[in-house]
């Protein structure tokens, strides 16, 4: 065990956790909470592993950790970053390949959860065959599943969402027979909103980024217009239980004005 790992383990790391989740008010908990895991990299380095694939998994497993810990708060939906479209032109083909199949081995566990229902989010057409299928298959197996519900944003960008949205609109409107004219007078943001990836959703209440980086790297950015966001200066594996509950008490202590 790490020095880092046993620093959440002790003793007084533990009535501490129950201090603030006992301080916790349900009637302020946020309902949907999307995470960017970052870090994972910088945390194989730094404990001197020689693939980044080390941290990577480790990452994957504090997500698992995560999970469990939001639904034992009861928010309902969870968002994680885990892939997105850059990543997939332009990281190391070593290091993309340990990921994606850290990325699949997630999913499959994720959708034996007896309650969990798990989408994808994103493009899976610009995924590898073999991922797009575990993550089609996820999703099947945890269709009516009415617990948890985890988005994996996988092959994700926010600004692809918001162009494959505003498709999907022209695209119906022409169907049944409008115009683009027509289109272009009566489009809004809450018509953009029922056909992007999260369609039907909630929009996050609360964005949390590991690793002390301060930027949105193109997660979620129609659905964050309004949300809370908590940058943590942990590494991602190095992510502890504490640290996600000061973050939900931050949220809660916080005046939403939702531009008011």
């Amino acid at each position: 065990m790490s020095a880092r790992s046993e620093q959440g383990s002790g003793p007084l790391y533990r009535l501490y956790g129950r201090r603030l989740r006992r301080r916790l008010d349900p009637a302020t908990m946020p309902h949907h909470v999307a995470m960017m895991i970052d870090g994972n990299r910088r945390w194989a380095r730094q404990l001197g592993y020689e693939s980044a694939a080390h941290g990577h998994r480790a990452g994957a497993a504090k997500m698992r950790e995560f999970l469990q810990w939001c639904d034992d708060l009861g928010i309902r939906v969870v968002s994680l970053y885990l892939l997105s479209a850059d990543n997939l032109l332009k990281r190391d083909p070593r290091e993309l390949a340990d990921l994606i199949e850290i990325i699949g081995e997630l999913a499959d566990s994720l959708s034996h959860q007896p309650t969990w229902r798990v989408k994808h989010v994103g493009r899976a057409e610009i995924l590898p065959e073999p991922l797009a299928r575990v993550l089609a298959d996820a999703e099947e197996r945890t269709r009516e599943n009415t617990g948890l519900h985890v988005n994996l944003a996988v092959g994700y960008g926010g600004r692809n969402e918001i162009v494959d949205a505003v498709r999907s609109i022209i695209v119906q409107h022409e169907a049944s027979g409008g115009t683009l004219e027509d289109l272009a007078a009566h489009l809004t943001p809450e018509m953009i909103g029922e056909h992007l990836y999260t369609g039907g959703q909630p929009d996050p209440d609360l964005v949390i980024r590991t690793s002390g980086e301060q930027r949105l790297s193109d997660f979620l950015l129609w659905q964050s217009a309004h949300s809370e966001f908590y940058f943590v200066e942990a590494l991602g594996p190095d992510l502890r239980e504490v640290d996600f509950l000061r973050a939900i008490r931050d949220y809660a202590d916080r005046d939403r004005r939702f531009g008011k």
